[in-house]
């Protein structure tokens, strides 16, 4: 590439730059309401500046280096979706309550992730917890800055259903120690009452997982026969 092209190239990169900065939605917050991909975001900003090169000269390579690509599409934040309860994919009375809300949440406001899968780490570091916090006791993640687990989770969750399942959130008005100490002693019983899976329960339903934004991950591990 000539300096006289490089020259003109350098405005139009900087205008590309100035609106991924304003305009790309992953730079503007860390939740989104719909599923995005910063790959998404990669994608269009390499096409947009192959087309810039192709304006100049067809044989400048623009934005063509693989190890460059795959270090933006490291740096670009992860999009988080808000409502997710992370759970005990594997816990047969975990995943009974699941099915429950799933059946009760008729406008679709809950979506759910096991905690087995990768997909529920972004939301683990967002929260400062590891998996072992969340089989203690189970996540929701309402939105930005905003988390419960335990019993108070559980309540929110139910603060999200139509009547009069959300009635039941009105338990909320009993102190965080009981309330918390009775969900204590149910959660270290779980698999003695309801029993535990080799893997996640909803590979065995399959018509759950749209529901859940590990979906495409649990796909790719379900043994062909489910």
């Amino acid at each position: 590439m000539t300096a006289a092209r490089l020259i003109r190239l350098l405005p139009k990169l900087t205008k590309t730059r100035a609106s991924l900065s304003s305009s790309s939605p992953s730079f503007k917050c860390l939740f989104s309401s719909k599923t995005l991909f910063p790959q998404d975001v990669v994608s269009s900003t390499a096409a947009d500046l192959a087309d810039m090169g192709e304006e100049e000269d067809d044989d400048v390579p623009i934005y063509s280096n693989p190890t460059a690509s795959a270090a933006a599409k490291i740096m670009l934040p992860t999009i988080l979706q808000p409502g997710v309860v992370v759970y005990d994919g594997v816990c047969h009375l975990c995943h009974g309550g699941v099915k429950w809300v799933i059946k009760a949440d008729k406008y679709r406001k809950i979506k759910f992730c096991c905690v087995q899968s990768e997909a529920a780490e972004p939301y683990l570091r967002l929260c400062g917890l590891d998996r072992e916090d969340v089989l203690r006791r189970f996540l929701f993640v309402e939105g930005p800055g905003l988390y419960h687990q335990g019993s108070t989770a559980a309540l929110r969750v139910l603060s999200y259903l139509p009547l009069p399942y959300s009635a039941l959130s009105a338990f909320m008005v009993i102190p965080t120690p009981l309330r918390e100490m009775i969900y204590d002693y149910v959660a270290k019983r779980r698999y003695d009452i309801g029993g535990k899976s080799e893997d996640c329960l909803v590979l065995q339903e399959k018509e759950l997982l749209e529901r859940f934004i590990d979906r495409e991950e649990l796909m790719d591990r379900a043994p062909p026969d489910l």
